[in-house]
């Protein structure tokens, strides 16, 4: 087990957000989200830190070498990406996550057993969004991105 890189705070409450910006400034800079665009990436925690950093992304995005990596520009990659609502089903999280992407990128998640579906449907009641955006977050946004699981879902009816 790792050390604690905080003492007495868990490694799930600062380094799992972390490590999933990590991962997608990984992707964008490396020009790995471009050469594979047919790739539809999920990233959990509303994309961790991502969407309270995205002025240095923004700003990283104006060097040569970041541009010759996003040929079509950050936001176009960022644009494509989903975000579920594991540990951030709140209205200050998903308020900045909703500055970069649309209600049809957001998809819902528990992240359990840190947190219940109970809790990420309560969370998600606290945000403002419509009927139509909370069906579209809980269930149809999911299926747009995975129709097979509708046609599964069909199939048991």
């Amino acid at each position: 087990m790792l050390q604690e890189p905080v003492p007495g705070v868990s490694e799930a409450s600062i380094e799992y957000g972390t490590d999933t910006t990590r991962t997608i400034a990984s992707l964008l800079f490396s020009g790995a989200a471009a050469r594979y665009g047919n790739i539809k990436f999920i990233f959990s925690h509303a994309g961790g830190t991502m969407p309270f950093l995205i002025e240095r992304f923004d700003r990283l995005a104006l060097s040569p070498a970041a541009k010759a990596h996003l040929p079509h520009g950050l936001r176009h990659e960022l644009a494509r990406f989903h975000y579920d609502t594991a540990q951030s089903a709140n209205p200050s999280a998903l308020s900045c996550l909703l500055k970069i992407a649309t209600v049809a990128q957001v998809l819902y998640g528990t992240d359990f057993p840190f947190r219940t579906s109970t809790e990420h449907v309560e969370g998600l009641r606290t945000c403002g969004f419509s009927t139509a955006e909370l069906n579209a977050i809980e269930r149809d946004n999911a299926l747009q991105l995975l129709p097979r699981l509708g046609r599964c879902e069909e199939g048991t009816r």
